[in-house]
């Protein structure tokens, strides 16, 4: 594709999520990718329903806009065949285990010596030092071990298991392009590359944000329902007489001052204001009362024309039809690769 990236080349060693993600916004960017796919060992995202023509459609997704190059780096030859191509690219990216590479004869020590400029980056689940380098994990754990979890979900049933799988996309992918293109504006200014290590764990933890920032400098541990964007003020999800949902984020006094009046609740206008907890507990079960009233297309008739921070949650075939995903190409049709359309997620960066 074309696109800003246009000029860089990446071999990409990475299999599953987080890594092929990571690869798919720099070739979604314009990079120039090349799958290194081993012939003996199945992609689990390659065979993971639901398919769509030959490949499930993760995979269809993944590997969008990459070539492939299938080769076993176990067999003889295979080392050197890297070793050629690494003369020709920028970055590499790889998603083993700390030391694999190595042990295959195409670590970072090696490749640099070919290629001074190449960007190394190594996603892993808690990086390539501390005690837990060596240990297997899923986005579960990393979310568990970074602190993530114990603050999401409700109080009396414990943290749920995410919709979608933070720590790898979210912490391990966006993180791994951030460091890579950070490590190209340092190559552009010394001709130096570097390796980037990426730890999930790591950058689960740095999502924590303004809750982290609250533990670590001001002692505060956030429980779930404790703080007041995690279900402890009415900043929530409110359940509709046909059992859809509707998503309360008025917290600003002109959006809480709107969501009352809409909701025939005038009275309760300071109590939105409130930090106090039982003013929040009875305004959040006011409103759950009324929004069981109405279905959700009522309610978003109600909204349609309100500046409230008041939305439908909606399914991601709903969202797909949504007006303003639709208007900012978020949804593209790819081919799969026998000649058939097929509908993908579009790139969220846009250059304009």
């Amino acid at each position: 594709m074309a696109g800003p990236l246009k000029s860089l080349k990446v071999l990409d060693f990475s299999t599953l999520l987080p890594g092929p993600y990571a690869t798919m916004l720099l070739a979604d960017m314009g990079a120039e990718v090349l799958r290194i796919e081993a012939p003996d060992r199945v992609d689990l995202t390659k065979v993971m329903p639901p398919f769509d023509g030959k490949f499930s459609t993760a995979f269809s997704y993944l590997t969008r806009g990459k070539d492939t190059l299938q080769l076993n780096l176990k067999k003889e030859g295979a080392a050197d065949k890297v070793k050629e191509l690494v003369k020709d690219y920028d970055i590499v990216v790889e998603q083993f285990r700390p030391g694999v590479m190595g042990r295959l004869g195409i670590g970072y020590e090696t490749l640099r010596e070919i290629n001074p400029g190449l960007i190394y980056c190594a996603i892993t689940g808690y990086g390539q030092t501390g005690p837990y380098k060596d240990r297997a994990g899923h986005d579960i754990n990393y979310l568990s071990i970074a602190g993530v979890s114990s603050h999401c979900g409700r109080a009396d049933s414990g943290p749920p298991p995410m919709g979608i799988q933070i720590a790898d996309v979210a912490g391990g992918s966006h993180h791994a392009v951030m460091g890579i293109l950070a490590a190209v504006i340092e190559r552009q200014q010394t001709g130096k590359g570097q390796f980037v290590d990426i730890s999930m764990t790591d950058a689960a933890f740095a999502l924590n944000a303004m809750s982290g920032a609250a533990c670590l400098a001001g002692g505060v541990e956030q429980k779930p329902e404790g703080g007041m964007l995690n279900g402890g003020s009415f900043y929530d999800y409110y359940q509709t007489s046909d059992g859809r949902w509707l998503s309360v984020g008025s917290l600003e006094p002109q959006f809480s001052a709107r969501l009352c009046d809409a909701l025939g609740l005038p009275e309760m206008k300071s109590q939105a204001l409130s930090q106090k907890p039982d003013d929040q507990k009875q305004l959040k079960t006011a409103i759950q009362e009324r929004v069981r009233e109405k279905t959700l297309v009522e309610w978003q008739e109600i909204f349609a024309g309100q500046d409230a921070c008041v939305e439908p949650v909606l399914t991601i075939s709903e969202a797909a039809e949504h007006p303003q995903l639709k208007a900012r190409g978020m949804v593209i049709e790819v081919d799969r690769g026998d000649g058939e359309m097929q509908r993908q997620s579009g790139n969220p960066i846009k250059f304009v």
